[in-house]
């Protein structure tokens, strides 16, 4: 076992030196999958001729299809770079991410992923608003979307540029914030060009790539332990300075409510995600959203199956000190894994791959965050209805180099961070500022305006003031701004209380405020949310 783990950690001590010395190869097929999948969406930007064309894919796409977008959306830098660092790493607590990712979804599917795509049209705002005062819901609504999206495009950042750093070996805080940009620029160009039909190919392309190369290594890493589970744990175990503390709890999170706190994040964000729930109105019926649910299942599942094969096979192949100490990070973790499977082509072929992940993720935030400015503010809230379906996207577009541009400046501040962990904040923010509100919509006909404008402004503002007062922000050699200290809040994730909060201000708000919905819009929506019937329909009272 010794002499098997003095040869690995001599394989993985070249891979670095052999990736700072193939820049060219790595770039080289990371080019081609851009230039590939940049043809697959100039052809479909040539049927996107409306709102819903840019919008929901012309609502175009089978149950499989959707299937396979919605696990290329969901499986983000966070899973693939992240979650495989964290549990080369820290072991069991870095495989509570996986979990959590994974009972995440179940739940919000069981909950509100078809309710929500029988009431909407468009956006989450959509069904948020239908039966309460359009302006304020939409508005709060919106804000809470575009809160969120930028939270989860700052991990995708921060992923593309520890990646680069690792393949090109750019250690200078400028060259990878170059590396940012350039990442920032291209996904801008995906959902300019393409809309929603040209990122969902870009996603289900991902998809393939991502479980097809993740599904390769885990056998590979497995085949060199005998297929033997306990074989690899056990050398993980012996290349960690932690030892047996590899396969227990506490190793990252000492503290139970900083555990619980991100548990609680994890498994309720999904379900407050908008650019999940967004996917499905690509699908033309509810059997079809019911198919894209089966199918997300199964892939989302292996993934992280899979995941917990890769994260203690880099631990043991390529060691936590390595990883630590390379371009990038723990974010590096799953690359350098490849690179001592497989030499310098396998590691090509695999950041590809985490490229294709980061790509299509912020394109699929992206647009996102268009819509809900376009969609929901400007055509609803500022001209009350009365704009044109071109002139909803022409908004829409220009949206997107707004949002493109405030990704690149905050992917370059969040530099070095571990991307599950910055995640795991905007899972937070959506559990606190949206996922009450859409809980209460879809169960509670005394749900009023004032209620959910209470649960989504201050669920949103108690989460983003409890990060800003956490270790995450100041304090810290890991936090954003370690130069100052305005910690008071001891916890790194606030989904322990902010999620509570939003609950209780949405309760108490449809009590104190007035706002008294159409008992006939209330039962229509509760029709429209079970039955699917007139969901293409604009929502107009």
């Amino acid at each position: 076992m010794n002499e098997w783990m003095s040869s690995a950690f001599t394989t993985a001590s070249a891979a670095v030196q052999e990736i700072e010395s193939n820049p060219i190869l790595n770039m080289s097929i990371f080019a081609a999958f851009v230039a590939v999948t940049m043809f697959i969406v100039i052809r479909a930007s040539r049927n996107s001729k409306s709102a819903a064309d840019y919008y929901a894919g012309g609502r175009s796409f089978s149950g499989p299809q959707n299937g396979f977008a919605i696990s290329g959306d969901y499986l983000s830098a966070a899973s693939f770079l992240g979650i495989v660092g964290a549990i080369a790493v820290n072991g069991y607590d870095g495989f509570l991410y996986s979990i959590g990712f994974l009972v995440a979804w179940l739940v919000a599917l069981l909950l509100v992923a078809e309710l929500m795509r029988n009431t909407g049209k468009f956006t989450m705002a959509d069904v948020l608003s239908f039966r309460l005062k359009q302006t304020p819901v939409r508005m709060a609504a919106a804000i809470t979307t575009l809160a969120v999206c930028f939270f989860y495009l700052l991990a995708q950042m921060a992923g593309a540029g520890g990646l680069v750093s690792l393949l090109m070996g750019i250690d200078s805080r400028i060259g990878q914030s170059v590396v940012i940009a350039v990442v920032g620029i291209v996904m801008v160009l995906y959902v300019l060009i393409g809309g929603m039909k040209g990122t969902t190919w870009v996603q289900i392309v991902k998809a393939f790539l991502l479980i097809g190369g993740a599904l390769v290594m885990a056998i590979w890493v497995l085949a060199l332990n005998g297929f033997n589970l306990n074989t690899l744990l056990e050398s993980a175990v012996a290349a960690s300075e932690h030892g047996e503390a590899m396969l227990a709890p506490g190793l990252q999170y000492a503290n139970p409510l900083d555990f619980f706190s991100l548990a609680l994040a994890l498994v309720l964000g999904t379900a407050g995600l908008p650019h999940v729930l967004m996917r499905f109105y690509t699908v033309p019926t509810a059997k079809e959203a019911r198919r894209s649910v089966v199918w997300a299942i199964w892939l989302i599942g292996l993934f992280y199956l899979l995941s917990l094969v890769l994260g203690y096979g880099a631990g043991a192949l390529v060691g936590p000190e390595q990883i630590a100490a390379a371009p990038g990070g723990v974010n590096s973790a799953a690359p350098l894994l490849a690179n001592a499977l497989g030499g310098p082509l396998l590691m090509g072929f695999i950041s590809a791959v985490a490229f294709a992940t980061i790509l299509a993720v912020v394109a699929g935030l992206t647009i996102t965050a268009s819509a809900s400015f376009a969609h929901d503010i400007y055509a609803s809230v500022i001209k009350k209805g009365k704009v044109t379906g071109n002139g909803e996207v022409r908004v829409a577009r220009i949206t997107t180099l707004v949002v493109g541009a405030f990704a690149i400046i905050g992917g370059i501040g969040v530099q070095g961070q571990n991307v599950a962990f910055l995640v795991a904040l905007a899972f937070a923010v959506a559990a606190s500022a949206n996922l009450p509100t859409i809980l209460y919509s879809l169960f509670w006909r005394k749900f009023t305006t004032a209620g959910a404008v209470m649960s989504m402004y201050g669920g949103l503002g108690a989460a983003i003031i409890l990060i800003v007062l956490s270790p995450v922000f100041s304090g810290t050699e890991t936090s954003v701004f370690p130069a100052i200290d305005i910690v008071v809040f001891p916890l790194s994730n606030p989904g322990i209380i902010s999620i509570p909060v939003g609950f209780l201000l949405g309760f108490l708000g449809s009590f104190i405020g007035r706002g008294a919905e159409s008992p006939t819009l209330a039962a229509e929506m509760d029709v429209r949310s079970l039955t699917g019937h007139g969901a293409e329909k604009a929502v107009e009272h």
